[in-house]
C-alpha cells in the first residue's frame, strides 16, 4: 500500500501544481513529514491521511489504491 499512496501523492501533487511544501502546509504538518510519506520512509496517520486527500479533492480510497477512481 505505500508504495501506491507514494505514487499517487507525487501524482496527484504535480496534477495540482502543487509543492511539498504546500501540500504540508495545508495539511498542517512539516514539510520533511511530508516528503517522508512520498518517499515511503513513514505512513501517515488517517487524519493526516483525510487531510491530504482534502487538499487533492480524491477520496482515499484512491489515494491507498482500493480504486482508480479519484472521487
Amino acid at each position: 500500500m505505500l508504495e501506491i499512496l507514494s505514487e499517487r501523492l507525487k501524482k496527484c501533487r504535480a496534477e495540482k501544481g502543487l509543492t511539498q511544501w504546500e501540500v504540508a502546509v495545508y495539511c498542517n504538518i512539516t514539510e520533511k513529514t511530508y516528503q517522508n510519506y512520498e518517499l515511503m520512509t513513514r505512513e501517515p496517520k488517517l487524519e493526516i491521511l483525510v487531510r491530504i486527500a482534502d487538499c487533492f479533492d480524491v477520496s482515499l480510497d484512491y489515494l491507498t489504491g482500493r480504486t482508480d477512481i479519484k472521487k
